[in-house]
């Protein structure tokens, strides 16, 4: 049985329909708030945020793709074929310490640590010459040590890209508040 991965930052079609911007845009109320010669200006509330939207490029959609590829290996415990993917000299960092490629591998194949459910709130990509960089915002329910838990996390996926293809070097969750 194929555990639940959502993802949100799809279309419809399961393709994505534009690359998610984390960050926040700055918003202009006016010449006045901003150097505080009116009183008026300065105690409006500030004009509603807005996001950069822009479609991902084709390398970026393909890591996209990869990283939810990734998850559903993960979610179904496929160890092997997630050895493919990771660099020899990966490393991931969890909320309780970090680990090597083969001790990740590891607990996953032994069910020390099982990514039952993973749900994709946003997805965004970029990349710097030979480097992919994911970041996923989400909420995660995991069965670690026999214990189910869920959190809201940002993780990080950094690969590389060797000959022609991409490795996954390091994956890093982060714990948000929310």
């Amino acid at each position: 049985m194929r555990n639940k991965i959502s993802d949100d930052s799809l279309d419809g079609n399961g393709m994505i329909g534009r690359r998610e911007v984390i960050g926040s845009a700055i918003s202009v109320v006016g010449a006045g708030a901003i150097l505080g010669t009116s009183a008026q200006a300065s105690q409006q509330p500030p004009a509603p945020r807005t996001a950069n939207v822009a479609p991902p490029t084709p390398a970026e959609a393909e890591l996209l793709k990869l990283s939810r590829e990734k998850w559903a290996l993960m979610s179904d415990k496929k160890a092997d074929d997630l050895a493919k993917l990771f660099h020899e000299k990966a490393i991931f960092v969890h909320m309780g310490g970090s680990m090597t490629r083969d001790q990740e591998l590891g607990v996953i194949r032994s069910g020390g640590i099982h990514y039952k459910t993973i749900d994709i709130k946003r997805a965004s990509a970029s990349i710097i010459d030979a480097t992919g960089i994911v970041l996923t915002t989400m909420t995660l329910i995991a069965v670690v040590g026999g214990n189910e838990v869920t959190n809201p996390f940002v993780v990080t996926e950094t690969y590389v890209r060797q000959a022609g293809s991409w490795k996954l070097a390091a994956l890093v969750f982060t714990r948000t508040l929310g």
